[in-house]
């Protein structure tokens, strides 16, 4: 990104502190070479305690009132309230434009749930402007990646399906019960597969959602606890590596001499073939 904003001549002003930003902030940096304003959402961290943020509705006045357009980066792209799931509260791209952006830019994978690409919304002629720009020629998407998000963001035309339909939210809402009856049936699979030298147990756990946008926020999950027989580290390390380099690797997580195995993604139709990977440890 400095090497972009070298090439375009663009120089970057910081507003207010690292938690604490107000709209007058923002006012007082405007001069006559202001060229946009910028919000970014934080990704994939979070700053709590004594906050305080600007709201998009108060910078789209601001950018209004001075003439001076406004992007805000969302980073994860959620299309629709996820609270009407009981999931955390995201702002959604239509609320933003709506509140005055003029340029909204968003990841098309995250919470939106397709393949890895950014996307950009807002006003005809400042994306017009941006279509014309070498830059977007060098890094446009292709027709892989267009086919692929083309029909996710169809799915978005149906809400009341989507938690049936979108891979991301079925598995962010799939019930605690469900992985729970799942971890008891795969439970004396993976202890066979392991043999003596490991105990393998059914577990509540806790799913991190992660996304960029909810760094870290959690959701009740259960899964799989495998640990040694022994109580010592090193057996489990083994098993780590075996399990990465299985055709289908399988990525659990470390913590408390333990070795723990989320199920909240593994849905039922894989389950044969993760059943079958586990008869191949060690080969």
């Amino acid at each position: 990104m400095p090497d972009i904003m070298r090439q375009a001549g663009a120089k970057l002003v910081e507003v207010g502190t690292t938690n604490r930003t107000h709209l007058a902030d923002y006012a007082d940096a405007i001069g006559a070479r202001t060229a946009l304003l910028m919000k970014v959402h934080t990704s994939n961290y979070v700053i709590s305690g004594f906050t305080n943020s600007v709201a998009v509705a108060e910078l789209g006045e601001l950018g209004r009132a001075r003439s001076v357009p406004l992007a805000v980066d969302l980073g994860s792209g959620s299309l629709v309230d996820l609270t009407r799931w009981k999931l955390p509260r995201e702002p959604t791209v239509r609320e933003s434009v709506v509140a005055g952006a003029d340029l909204v830019s968003f990841s098309g994978d995250k919470l939106l749930g397709g393949p890895q690409a950014g996307l950009i919304v807002g006003r005809a002629d400042l994306i017009a402007r941006l279509r014309k720009h070498p830059l977007k020629r060098a890094l446009r998407v292709g027709k892989l990646t267009l086919a692929a998000l083309e029909p996710v963001l169809a799915l978005y035309r149906t809400p009341e399906f989507l938690a049936e339909r979108l891979t991301t939210l079925r598995q962010l809402t799939r019930p605690a019960a469900a992985m729970q009856d799942q971890a008891l049936r795969l439970r004396p699979v993976v202890q066979h597969a392991v043999g003596d030298g490991y105990e393998v147990s059914d577990a509540p756990m806790f799913s991190q959602i992660g996304s960029g946008a909810l760094p870290v926020e959690q959701l009740p999950s259960h899964g799989l606890a495998i640990r040694t027989a022994t109580g010592k580290r090193g057996g489990l390390d083994r098993l780590e590596r075996l399990l990465r380099g299985l055709p289908r690797p399988v990525i659990g997580r470390a913590a408390e001499k333990t070795l723990w195995l989320d199920l909240r993604c593994l849905d039922a139709s894989d389950e044969a073939e993760f059943v079958a990977q586990w008869g191949k440890l060690g080969q």
